[in-house]
């Protein structure tokens, strides 16, 4: 087994890239102290953190990884980068850091990018090495989840619409389940392209059923929004669907073979929703998608991050909008808008009391590499850097991108991305020595 003492110093702070496909030439090699780490809330955050008990580092390097989008390349290259995994001649394995590390997926491995399928097999061909990899769920992941439960269960006012709610973004992965696992005897057992149809469709007087049903777990307001974003996404679903080129029957099928691959025991990809969590915690660090409320604050302190873990898994299995808006899915979808659950100065104080100092979240795409700020007052990195070349495209960023952020038990942090020049170095603990 490896010493985990070799990957604490400082001056094995960037892994050496052994990739001999030679797809990473333009990531940095040199460090430079991490800009926003000086600017005030950030030092507010770090004082704060001093006054609570000081900082509790990982016991073994943490590589995180996020927002991936379907970008099998993207995925794989960011790992290269941090010295996780090599590869020759497109065979992947883990290096000695590697051995060592732990990775954190930082949830939206679907939508957007170039293959939803290619990008699940480069995960699975990961773990098969090995690694020690947490998968965090994004609300990209949800939201595919909940397509496919809601055509899949019994119909209702509260779920029948989610299909054409959440299933825009999810298009391009059911051409590809379709034309991967959709059999000929799976088309023939379905009824009528209209009958089909009806049963992806929300009803002509969904609305009024979904307002009178919707009273015990929404705010007015929302159930209003909700009915005026399903009409738009309505008007526009067969423009959408028809750019896919798929049917009804079509889509039908592929939305129930997902049900079979991602959801049934046994499934080709049940891994993926099976290995799912919410929320990791390692020393004063918490991973998750975009962000925390006070709800769940005080209930990772006082119930742990396993049963928050797993009262997120119960729900999300057969999820209405009341989940969806609410504090657990919260954790997969926050901006801390006005419109999400709040965290506020009392949730911090709690984190803060428990030893909780930053948070380390994907979700908020940036251009040039990891970003450190205060939200809400509480510390957080946002390490989602536009890996996937969909995004990068309509965002005016070349190529693929690459990246990871990294964390050591020495309490160095490292944001590596092949769109900043140096790598960023921020060492919390150092600075507020001084």
């Amino acid at each position: 087994m490896d010493d985990l003492r070799d990957f604490c110093a400082t001056d094995s702070l960037l892994p050496p890239i052994l990739d001999s496909d030679v797809c990473t030439a333009d990531l940095p090699r040199l460090l430079e102290p991490w800009e926003e780490a000086a600017a005030r809330p950030v030092a507010d955050c770090l004082s704060r953190a001093r006054r609570h008990g000081g900082w509790h580092w990982p016991e073994r390097p943490v590589v995180f990884v996020s927002d991936p989008h379907a970008d099998a390349e993207g995925f794989l290259r960011s790992l290269i980068a941090a010295g996780v995994i090599h590869r020759t001649r497109g065979r992947i394995g883990l290096t000695a850091f590697g051995r060592a590390a732990q990775i954190v997926l930082g949830g939206d491995a679907l939508d957007k990018g170039p293959s939803n399928l290619a990008l699940l097999d480069a995960i699975a061909a990961v773990l098969d090495t090995g690694a020690r990899l947490t998968i965090l769920a994004g609300n990209h992941d949800l939201r595919m989840r909940l397509a496919i439960t809601a055509v899949r269960g019994p119909r209702s006012a509260l779920t029948e619409h989610l299909f054409v709610r959440m299933g825009r973004k999810i298009l391009p992965a059911l051409r590809e389940v379709l034309d991967r696992f959709v059999t000929p005897e799976d088309l023939a057992a379905l009824p009528s392209e209209a009958a089909c149809k009806a049963r992806l469709m929300p009803g002509p007087d969904w609305s009024d059923r979904f307002a009178s049903a919707a009273r015990k777990e929404l705010p007015r307001r929302v159930i209003a929004k909700e009915i005026r974003k399903l009409e738009e996404k309505r008007a526009k679903f067969d423009g959408d669907r028809a750019r896919i080129g798929l049917t009804h029957r079509e889509l039908l099928a592929a939305l129930l073979k997902c049900h079979e691959i991602f959801l049934e025991p046994g499934g080709h990809y049940a891994w993926f929703f099976d290995r799912m969590q919410v929320v990791a915690r390692s020393g004063s660090l918490l991973f998750v998608h975009a962000g925390l409320c006070d709800e769940m604050a005080d209930a990772l302190v006082r119930e742990g991050v396993d049963r928050v873990n797993a009262a997120y898994a119960r729900a999300a299995e057969g999820a209405t909008l009341g989940f969806y808006f609410g504090p657990l899915a919260n954790l997969v979808r926050t901006k801390y808008r006005a419109s999400d659950c709040a965290l506020t100065e009392t949730g911090v104080e709690t984190l803060n009391r428990a030893g909780l100092h930053m948070v380390v979240q994907g979700h908020v795409n940036n251009h040039a590499g990891q970003r450190l700020l205060a939200k809400q007052g509480l510390l957080h990195l946002e390490g989602d850097i536009t890996l996937d070349r969909a995004s990068r495209a309509l965002e005016g960023l070349e190529g693929i991108g690459a990246g990871a952020t990294l964390i050591f038990p020495s309490g160095d942090v490292i944001g590596l991305s092949r769109d900043h020049p140096r790598a960023k170095h921020f060492a919390p603990e150092r600075m507020t020595a001084h």
